[in-house]
């Protein structure tokens, strides 16, 4: 039974109050309540609440926060202008709705303060430039498209393509740094929260997360309000915490369509794909909250995630999230099904920032893997229609495949930033089509990186892990292997075939 003290309170406090007159599942209409703000707090005489998305008058039109539908003429009153939710350093480490209500059973969430979760992004003279790269611990990202403090890129692709397998990884690797990873799970099934969950927890990245989830049996407002209470939970940590917060969204597509069913109850014109004409807005001011701020030199990054049906990244909300977004990484279901993990799509995806926190090291060894990947992808064609290969292209075929069997890599694994770089600048500098370990190679630069101070020792190290790992060119091992060995003729041999030649000879004279 809800104690309803608190609502006496705000009535006897001369707060606006009202009455519901009509409900139609997740609106409701309340008649008084005249001069309420848009997006106020609303509290009903049992317990439940709700947003004010519309007012005429006397007649206002609210969200219902909860997932129960309300009774008519349940008495209503004015909690708060804005809707609010408790945020702090209490909440790191637990799993709460989008209210800040806990799921985790660990009990009452620890936090004296509350924030309004429609704030306005930071002015550009408040912004700092973004300079510092976020290790994901994925060769294949940080390698090819790397991911800065404070940018805003999209994670795109199809069901079961492997985009949470690469965030839970990134969130694993923020184990030994100080930054905190919010995770927004919206309309996710049940089995899909448990194994997030467990995984968070196994890895021991559950200490420096902060989990907000509505699931698909919550109200459609808890969906479509997750992601803004969760950044302001994020912002209170990287405004006055003075913290670095990595805040993921998965997924954007199942909030629109939240968005999308409460705009069409609401009977607001329908636009392109029956999204409502403000979805862009709707998105768009929840991204550009994330960058870097002046004062404090911290960064909120956001890493939005798309479902991309069929592969088809040109639908309408995916390339709405595209056109906000610092850049994508696209995951593609056919290169997945290949056995390709992660299934990175190197030729649509793209890090429009990820140059400015690199070293000249670090941009050279991209540029190059980029070429040789595509050199390897020509011979591998040229491949199917010739035996005989030039030594150019053998090189091209057997650096591909080295190349995309360092990329590889399962879920538990990560490499820091000078790992990936030791192992994949040693696969580019042998001149020759020889053959390289990748296995071993990957296990040995785990303690060849501890000893890496300074730049100049790479090249050191780099030839010392060639020469150890670095077999003989592949077509001397063909050659030795398909030669017969060479017998030594004995002298009664020699002479029996010396016979033979001339009984021959005399025979055709």
């Amino acid at each position: 039974m809800f104690d309803n003290s608190q609502f006496q309170k705000l009535v006897e406090a001369d707060n606006l109050t009202g009455e519901v007159t009509a409900v139609n599942r997740f609106l409701v209409e309340v008649k008084g309540l005249e001069g309420v703000r848009i997006g106020a707090q609303i509290l009903f005489e049992n317990g439940q609440r709700g947003l004010v998305r519309e007012a005429y008058g006397n007649r206002v039109i609210l969200y219902n926060i909860d997932t129960e539908e309300l009774p008519i003429g349940v008495l209503a009153v004015v909690e708060n202008d804005v809707l609010s939710v408790p945020v702090g350093e209490g909440l790191i480490g637990r799993v709460v709705n989008p209210m800040g209500q806990p799921l985790d059973g660990k009990g009452a969430v620890k936090a004296s303060k509350k924030s309004g979760i429609f704030t306005p992004a930071p002015g550009i003279m408040d912004r700092k430039m973004l300079d510092e790269q976020l290790a994901s611990g994925v060769t294949a990202v940080d390698s090819f498209f790397p991911i800065v403090l404070g940018q805003r890129i999209a994670i795109l692709g199809d069901s079961k393509s492997g985009k949470s397998t690469f965030l839970s990884q990134l969130s694993a690797n923020q184990q030994n740094t100080e930054r905190i990873v919010v995770y927004v799970l919206i309309g996710k099934r049940k089995v899909d929260v448990e194994r997030l969950l467990r995984g968070l927890n196994e890895s021991g990245a559950m200490s420096n997360t902060i989990v907000v989830m509505a699931d698909i049996f919550d109200s459609l407002t808890q969906s479509y309000l997750a992601p803004y209470a969760a950044c302001a939970m994020a912002e209170e940590l990287w405004y006055n915490g003075n913290r670095d917060v990595i805040i993921i969204y998965d997924d954007l597509s199942s909030h629109a369509e939240s968005y999308r069913q409460l705009s069409l109850l609401q009977e607001v014109d329908p636009g392109r794909d029956s999204y409502p004409g403000d979805i862009f807005y709707t998105h768009s001011s929840l991204l550009e909250r994330a960058g870097k701020l002046l004062t404090n030199e911290k960064t909120l990054t956001s890493l939005p995630v798309v479902l991309t049906p069929n592969d088809d990244i040109t639908a309408y909300l995916s390339t709405n999230i595209m056109s906000i977004t610092d850049g994508q990484i696209i995951f593609d279901l056919g290169y997945f099904r290949k056995g390709i993990r992660p299934a990175v799509n190197a030729g649509l995806s793209v890090s429009r920032v990820g140059g400015q926190a690199q070293t000249r090291r670090q941009k050279q060894l991209s540029t190059a893997l980029f070429k040789a990947l595509a050199k390897y992808k020509q011979a591998e064609e040229f491949s199917h229609f010739s035996s005989q290969l030039s030594a150019e292209t053998r090189l091209d075929l057997q650096r591909g495949k080295h190349l995309y069997q360092a990329l590889g890599q399962t879920p538990e694994e990560l490499f820091s930033l000078v790992e990936q770089q030791l192992m994949l600048e040693t696969i580019m500098l042998p001149t020759d089509d020889r053959a390289i370990d990748v296995t071993a190679l990957r296990k040995a630069v785990k303690e060849v990186a501890k000893q890496v101070g300074s730049e100049d020792q790479y090249d050191a190290l780099e030839a010392q892990l060639l020469e150890q790992f670095g077999a003989k060119k592949i077509e001397e091992v063909k050659q030795v292997e398909a030669e017969p060995p060479v017998e030594e003729k004995s002298d009664s041999k020699k002479s029996k075939d010396d016979s033979k030649k001339s009984e021959t000879k005399e025979a055709k004279q």
